[in-house]
């Protein structure tokens, strides 16, 4: 079994920073790819930042210049820096990652089950 915790979730300033981060647990033979997912009230879920095993970082227009995401392969932990908090930018964030659990198999997608994160005006 894969288990990803996300955790630094929380209530802040518009204009205030938060740190999100996102642990791997279980059967890790490979991790390629994490990153973060978000989902405002009544919107479809978007996503906001990957990173590659090779170190490649695409991100959502909506938060190049003020998000950074970031992983520490030692740790099976990928983290998200949020500066410059908008209203806007409030939503459920999720983590996911493609893992291969053992040797000769496909990567699959495990999700985290979600932290919130409140910009406040």
């Amino acid at each position: 079994q894969v288990q990803l915790v996300e955790s630094g979730g929380g209530l802040v300033q518009a204009g205030g920073s938060l740190r999100l981060s996102c642990a791997a647990s279980g059967r890790l033979f490979s991790i390629n790819a994490m990153g973060w997912y978000r989902q405002a009230p009544g919107k479809q879920r978007e996503l906001v930042a990957t990173i590659t095993s090779g170190g490649s970082t695409p991100y959502a227009d909506s938060v190049k210049g003020r998000f950074t995401i970031s992983r520490d392969n030692a740790k099976n932990t990928v983290y998200l820096e949020m500066n410059s908090l908008k209203p806007a930018d409030t939503a459920v964030y999720y983590c996911y990652a493609v893992i291969r659990s053992s040797v000769g198999t496909h990567g699959m997608d495990y999700w985290g089950k979600g932290t919130l994160v409140t910009a406040s005006s």
